[in-house]
């Protein structure tokens, strides 16, 4: 069963764009536990654009299931998550005039330093992720920094604007899962999966986990979050009835 990981950063978003206490972050992500997200992810950012540091602290409090903290392999960013100890951390690369994140990680580039963030995390008992490009390189990389998972950046296939490249990108992570598989990595994927797209990436054999996040507090507007998470669950079990209805 593929797990859905509900991503709350845009609750976080909307109540810093009034600097007030509200809407609450952490109250969204228990509606969404209650509506049987299986795990919640947020990404605290260096410029602490949506995310507080104080909101992770509370998530790690009141939350049942699994906490995903996404951040860049920085020194600061490892030593706070080494302090927290959530569940899981997944490293992602960052930039500050970036809307969100853009692309996966460079692992080739910046091996050393990856390496070194991922044995950190390890050892303080944290499950490591690696967020990237759906790249052969990247996930020989990858594996050899010793993580247990990665993400794959699904970015290209969500923003595809034709259905030949649809289809070529949805081949590519096809091939990226077989091949992260034969690494023995755990395989999960996000970023711009929303309501209309997410079905044929359930669909791909050996998928663990999908994070969504815009597109579920988009929906939740209109709505409420439970909803929009539970609409999110049903679409990604009924993909095997969905995948045998497209070529």
């Amino acid at each position: 069963m593929v797990q859905l990981g509900v991503n709350i950063d845009h609750v976080a978003t909307l109540r810093q764009a009034r600097r007030t206490s509200y809407p609450d972050p952490v109250l969204a992500a228990s509606l969404a536990e209650l509506a049987g997200a299986d795990g919640i992810t947020v990404h605290l950012r260096e410029d602490r654009r949506h995310i507080q540091e104080h909101d992770v602290e509370q998530l790690l409090k009141i939350l049942q299931i699994k906490l995903n903290l996404e951040m860049a392999a920085t020194s600061e960013m490892t030593d706070l998550a080494c302090r927290l100890r959530p569940a899981e951390c997944c490293l992602v690369p960052e930039r500050r005039e970036e809307v969100t994140t853009e692309g996966g990680l460079d692992v080739v580039r910046h091996h050393k330093q990856i390496s070194s963030t991922v044995n950190q995390l390890k050892q303080a008992g944290i499950h490591v992720s690696l967020f990237i490009d759906p790249e052969f390189d990247q996930i020989v990389a990858a594996a050899e920094t010793g993580t247990r998972s990665v993400e794959f950046h699904t970015g290209a296939y969500a923003n595809s604007t034709n259905n030949d490249h649809r289809l070529y990108e949805l081949e590519k992570l096809k091939i990226a899962f077989v091949q992260a598989s034969a690494k023995g990595l755990i395989t999960n994927a996000g970023h711009g999966l929303n309501y209309h797209n997410v079905q044929e990436v359930a669909a791909i054999p050996g998928l663990n986990e999908l994070n969504i996040g815009h597109a579920i507090i988009a929906r939740a507007v209109f709505v409420g979050i439970e909803r929009a998470v539970r609409d999110m669950k049903q679409l990604i079990h009924d993909h095997a009835k969905y995948s045998r209805e497209w070529p």
